[in-house]
């Protein structure tokens, strides 16, 4: 049977792990405390000081990190039913979930072609009086932050809310994203490059009152037992997935650079004209404002190169297919029209990338697409 080069060898990342992660759930199921305690604890204090921030709330996963701190924000006043939030049209559902759970109005930007993220350029032609937020994404690990972003914050006086989902470790000019707008939420989904075992998430900000809002929110709105301040959430980062997140935290910076010393390979290495290679900028090996959740090339008949590439052995993703406004949950939606987030949904297609690929994986990948006519 010919081997088959996953798109995302979630064994073999663990098993890189292995002695540490079985003696960290030893560790947790020895102690007979499975839920906010020591673990949870240990990983908010060490994640917030590998980020540079003071204060961090672990979470159920990175939906809830989005969709509680809206809710918080709304809680104390500085959001109101309807307000607008700026997001990117091509972002995934869960951005768009946290805004409309909450009852705000997403207000959808394209992004630019090159960089998949939030155009700059094109923001302050969206902001109404009723703006109050922009919801940054980082899409596949690479930062979206600019200075202009942060101007027209200033200038508009409006909140900056990070969704750090895929970009865990990633820098703009010597600070880590997370760190760059008023607060930030991560997912710990086992794809992300700083996966659990199952889902987890947690929320990042440097407001003392906005954390102890944000955590009273994730544990049924109740800061003391048995008593209810909001009408809060079940949503609680549990004590297995902390320690293992404790173990993994350790080789983060690490791994990521495992991830762009493949994406340097990949970009070095494909040559087939067809193929639209990740926008590069800086030097990729060396570029820490990206850390390569996702490796995604644009080609105009990318349904066939995905089944090419997989009647050849190798398993790719497509991230994503339906673009939010076109989704059947966003109906009331469905006529808008964003060609160039469209035109990215056609045409992406993300290969294979991780901390563990090997250069032969790679060369193999690399081989095949620029046979392909």
């Amino acid at each position: 049977m010919k081997d088959i080069i996953l798109f995302l060898d979630l064994q073999k990342i663990s098993q890189s792990f292995d002695d540490e992660i079985q003696a960290a759930v030893k560790r947790v199921v020895d102690s007979g405390w499975y839920l906010l305690g020591e673990e949870t604890a240990a990983f908010e204090k060490e994640f917030a000081a590998y980020n540079g921030i003071k204060h961090c709330i672990g979470v159920a996963n990175g939906l809830d990190a989005l969709r509680i701190i809206f809710r918080g924000y709304m809680e104390t006043g500085v959001l109101n039913e309807q307000d607008e939030i700026i997001v990117p049209a091509n972002t995934y559902i869960a951005s768009i979930l946290s805004i409309t759970d909450n009852r705000l109005k997403p207000v959808f930007v394209e992004p630019d072609l090159l960089t998949y993220n939030l155009d700059s350029g094109l923001i302050e032609s969206h902001i109404t009086p009723r703006t109050r937020a922009i919801l940054l994404v980082h899409l596949y690990g690479r930062n979206a932050y600019t200075e202009e972003i942060g101007e027209l914050c200033r200038r508009y006086n409006l909140l900056l809310v990070e969704d750090c989902a895929q970009a865990h470790g990633a820098f703009s000019s010597g600070r880590r994203v997370g760190t760059l707008g008023n607060t930030s939420g991560f997912s710990f989904y086992p794809g992300k490059n700083l996966g659990a075992l199952g889902d987890a998430g947690a929320i990042c900000t440097d407001n003392e009152q906005m954390a102890l809002v944000f955590r009273t929110l994730a544990n049924y709105g109740s800061a003391k037992k048995y008593e209810n301040q909001y009408q809060g959430y079940n949503s609680r980062l549990d004590e297995l997935q902390a320690a293992v997140l404790r173990v993994k935290l350790k080789r983060l910076d690490h791994d990521n650079q495992m991830r762009r010393e493949a994406a340097n390979l990949y970009i070095k290495e494909i040559s087939n004209p067809e193929v639209m290679l990740p926008a590069q900028g800086a030097t990729v090996k060396t570029d820490l404002s990206r850390v390569w959740h996702l490796f995604v090339i644009r080609h105009p008949r990318r349904d066939d190169l995905q089944k090419y590439l997989s009647d050849h052995g190798v398993q790719t993703l497509i991230h994503y297919p339906i673009p939010p406004h076109k989704q059947q949950a966003y109906r009331a939606m469905n006529k808008m029209s964003f060609p160039i987030t469209e035109k990215i949904h056609r045409e992406v297609l993300s290969l294979p990338l991780s901390q563990v690929m090997t250069k032969n994986n790679v060369m193999t990948i690399v081989g095949l697409i620029n046979k392909c006519k």
